[in-house]
This record gives C-alpha cells, sequence and structure tokens, in this order.
C-alpha cells in the first residue's frame, strides 16, 4: 500500500476523533435544545460539566422540563444533587406531578427525600392515589375463649412531611395488627365481633397508629373473619389435667407416707416383742437371785410353777372351740357325708 495513502487514512482518523472529542466536550446540540426551549445555559457550563462529572444531558432535559412544566430550577441546585448521589430526573418529576395536584411541595424537601433513599417520586403518586395494603391474617381471642382471626385492608397516602424520619409500611402494619388484636381481645363475646366488624376499624382508627409514620391512614376495613378454635375450653382442658396430674401426685405422697409410716409401726411392734423376750429372759436370772437371797423359798416357787400351769390351761381352753362350736362342726360334717 502507498504511504501517501496511509497517511491520508490516519489524518481522516484523526481529524474524526479530534471532531468527536469537541463535540463531546462542547455539546453545541445539547446547547441549541436548551436554548430553543427557552432554557438559558451557556456552552461554557457544559463543558465545566463535563469536567465536574457531571452529565449535562441529564441536567439540560431535566431543566427543560421543569421549565415546560411552569417551574424555576437553580441549575446548580441540580448539579450539586447529582453530585450527592440523588437521582435528579425523578425529584424533577416528582416536583412536576406534585405542581400538577396543587401540592405544597419544596425542592429541598424533595432531594431531602431521594437522599434519604426514598422514592420521591412513587410518594407523589401515593398522595394522590392512595395505596391499599393488606395485612397479613391476624390471630385474637374474644373474652369468651373464642379464637378470631381477621384480615384488613388499609388505605393510606404518603405523608410528604413525615417522609424523611417516618416509619415505613412495617410499622403501619405491625400496629394495625396491634389495634385489631387489642379490639378482638376486649370484646364480651366474638359474636359480637362477627355481627359488627366494623367497631374494631372504628377502635383501631381512633389509636392513631399513623402518628411518627411516613403514611396517613385514610381508612381500615376488615376484609375477612375466621373462627378459629376454642382457646378458652382448651386452656380448662389444660388446666384441669393440671389438676389431675396434681392431685394425683399428691395422693401418691400420701399413699408412700402411710406405706412408711406402716412399715414404721411394724419395726416398732417387732421392737416391743424384742423387748418383751428380753425380758422374759430375765426372769430366771431373777428367781435364781430370789434363791440366793433367800428371799423365794421352794414352796413360793412350787406355788408359782402352780399358777403358770393354771393360767397356761385355761388359756388353751379358752382358745379351743367351745362344746356349741363342736356340735355344729359334727353337724355339718354328718350332713356333708350324707
Amino acid at each position: 500500500m502507498n504511504t501517501n495513502v496511509i497517511i491520508v487514512i490516519a489524518i481522516g482518523f484523526g481529524a474524526l476523533f479530534a471532531i468527536w472529542l469537541i463535540f463531546y466536550f462542547i455539546p453545541v446540540g445539547l446547547w441549541f435544545k436548551a436554548l430553543i426551549s427557552d432554557v438559558r445555559i451557556s456552552l461554557l457550563q457544559l463543558v465545566f460539566m463535563r469536567w465536574r462529572k457531571v452529565p449535562p444531558a441529564v441536567i439540560v432535559n431535566s431543566m427543560i422540563a421543569a421549565t415546560k412544566a411552569g417551574l424555576k430550577i437553580d441549575r446548580d441546585a441540580l448539579e450539586a444533587h447529582h453530585l450527592a448521589g440523588g437521582n435528579v430526573q425523578k425529584v424533577v418529576n416528582a416536583l412536576i406531578s406534585a405542581d400538577k395536584a396543587n401540592m405544597n411541595l419544596a425542592f429541598q424537601t424533595a432531594t431531602a427525600i431521594d437522599l434519604a433513599g426514598r422514592d420521591v417520586l412513587e410518594a407523589v403518586q401515593m398522595s394522590v392515589n392512595p395505596k391499599v395494603i393488606d395485612t397479613p391474617p391476624v390471630t385474637a381471642v374474644a373474652k369468651d375463649g373464642i379464637q378470631l382471626i381477621a384480615k384488613a385492608r388499609v388505605t393510606v397516602r404518603a405523608n410528604i412531611k413525615q417522609l424523611v424520619g417516618g416509619a415505613g409500611e412495617e410499622t403501619v402494619l405491625a400496629r394495625v395488627g396491634e389495634g385489631v388484636v387489642s379490639s378482638i381481645g376486649s370484646a364480651q363475646s366474638h359474636k359480637t365481633v362477627l355481627e359488627n366488624p366494623d367497631s374494631i376499624s372504628r377502635v383501631v382508627l381512633e389509636k392513631g397508629l399513623d402518628s411518627g409514620t411516613a403514611f396517613e391512614i385514610l381508612s381500615i376495613d376488615i376484609a375477612d373473619i375466621d373462627i378459629g378454635r376454642n382457646i378458652g375450653a382448651v386452656l380448662q382442658m389444660d388446666q384441669a389435667n393440671a389438676d389431675k396430674n396434681i392431685a394425683q401426685a399428691k395422693a401418691e405422697e400420701r399413699r408412700a407416707m402411710a406405706v412408711a409410716q406402716e412399715q414404721e409401726m411394724k419395726a416398732k411392734a417387732e421392737e416391743a416383742r424384742a423387748n418383751v423376750i428380753q425380758a422374759e429372759a430375765e426372769i430366771p436370772k431373777a428367781i435364781a437371785g430370789a434363791f440366793t437371797t433367800g428371799n423365794l423359798g421352794i414352796m413360793d416357787y412350787y406355788r408359782f410353777k402352780n399358777i403358770q400351769a393354771d393360767t397356761k390351761m385355761r388359756q388353751s381352753i379358752s382358745d379351743s372351740p367351745s362344746i356349741e362350736d363342736r356340735g355344729d362342726a359334727s353337724e355339718d360334717d354328718r350332713s356333708d357325708k350324707r
């Protein structure tokens, strides 16, 4: 290939790159677009935006949209919000929507909401078109012990003044659930709640559940109420079983104490018998001692033996069956033989 051709091609590519570089740092088309849209911004400021790492198209398009909507927004404020990490287009769109809806939304408030991590455009839309939040099933027990399972629908709209620092949707749902539980729990009967479900809504709304939140509660509607278990009866059965187990334990304790006491009495009786036997074993020694000291004579000893024999005879007679009993027993024997 001819060297002159290569030089021409290189010069052409260089010229094209130079032209692209010039139009990149000097966005003439964007400046002309702003000019015909009645947005006053110098070409030099657009070049400076490139050097400040601010996309000129975002700033210019946002200023054009705001100007056409009748809003005056400072360019430096938009650049500062972009450099702070905010979404310029959403802020401008939110301001336009709020102005069309006759809402008083200041630029500083909108940028603060955006930098706080909330969707400012969605918040404005929710203020115009309220949002319906379905609560999860809430279980509560009336005073008669019947369990009720309620589902509520909460209609809320965004509270622009509370979006920065206000509690979110989860807090609203938790407070509504707490209010439903409190309302059902204070009812005398589950039938009252089933007959007048709107009483739950009135009680919950009177509590001011949207205080300190980023929302304003417009209405709370009970969508569905189901009957659950009879918690009162279950608790009574559990209490009865517990009382029965306690009574059985106490009865077992008394039986064990009675058995222990019986064994103790048997041991005492055996000990008493042993003492008697031991005392009887001392009688011959006492008699021998009486003979030795002369306090007991031979005749006294024989009289003592006669008394013992007489006592044994009488005891044997008393232990033997009577004549009538023997006669009755013999008649029974004869009847059996027949």
